[in-house]
């Protein structure tokens, strides 16, 4: 990924500055809530606070590269099957979230899906839907 950004910069403001890609959110700039989340290779990272320099030579993968409007995910389709979303401004960061995990976990338990989503803030409270679309995700083979 050549940016000509300051090795600094937030992979955040290159994805959204830069590349126009509009899935990562900035949420609290802090790392705290996950609205930027993104994949580096299959780690979800918060883009808000990681650095551009660390992705040299890695794969990133931002909400647009899991599906298509006419062909969704499998985590982006189990949202929507689940109607997760009230105002959709967590939704990036946790499917990002939720991707990367089950790539690493595809059956995982409810306790598991829970620890692993604790950190990704909703403010609407749909808390019970997306733990809900996860596991829809993980059993239709995870992402």
């Amino acid at each position: 990924m050549s940016t000509g950004a300051e090795g600094t910069t937030p992979l955040l403001y290159v994805l959204r500055d830069q590349f126009e890609v509009n899935g990562p959110k900035f949420g609290c700039g802090l790392a705290q809530c996950g609205a930027c989340t993104v994949l580096v290779g299959n780690e979800a990272v918060r883009s808000c606070s990681y650095p551009v320099s660390a992705v040299a030579g890695q794969k990133v993968t931002t909400l647009e590269g899991l599906g298509t409007v006419d062909k969704p995910g499998v985590v982006q389709q189990a949202f929507i099957e689940e109607q997760a979303a009230q105002c959709g401004y967590c939704i990036n960061g946790m499917i990002m979230q939720a991707t990367g995990f089950l790539r690493s976990n595809p059956h995982p338990t409810r306790a598991e899906i829970v620890t692993a989503m604790n950190a990704n803030m909703c403010r609407c409270g749909t808390h019970l839907r997306i733990l809900a679309a996860i596991e829809n995700a993980a059993a239709k083979g995870g992402a």
